[in-house]
């Protein structure tokens, strides 16, 4: 089995924790004083390169998302014309309803006027 997006499934999320880290970091510091972005980024790339080497090495935690990536490649995908189809249905489903609730909403406005007019 190729683990290789698993790998790289956990460097992108290390990468993405250090940067919520580090604007999360800047955004404490900032009530403070003026954040130093050097001290915030450091160690919020430290900490957020810790945790993900921990994740990466518990072998539960791997193994669950080497099945979550695996299962991802059966995934099929809809083709460029079945989402146009889609697409399609969707606008005129939309356009219908709208239309229904918008003479309901007449009929009822109008039956409101009567009663209380």
């Amino acid at each position: 089995m190729d683990k290789k997006w698993t790998h790289m499934l956990f460097a992108i999320g290390a990468i993405v924790m250090a940067w919520i880290l580090s604007k999360t970091g800047e955004w404490v510091w900032g009530y403070f004083g003026k954040p130093n972005t050097m001290i915030v980024g450091t160690g919020a790339a430290l900490v957020a390169g810790i945790i993900a080497w921990v994740c990466w090495r518990n072998e539960d935690l791997f193994n669950l998302a080497n099945e979550a990536t695996s299962e991802l490649t059966k995934v099929s995908w809809p083709s460029r014309q079945e989402t146009f189809n889609s697409t399609i249905i969707v606008i005129i489903t939309t356009i219908i309803s709208s239309v229904i609730l918008g003479v309901f909403d007449g009929i009822w406005s109008w039956f409101t006027r009567l009663i209380y007019g």
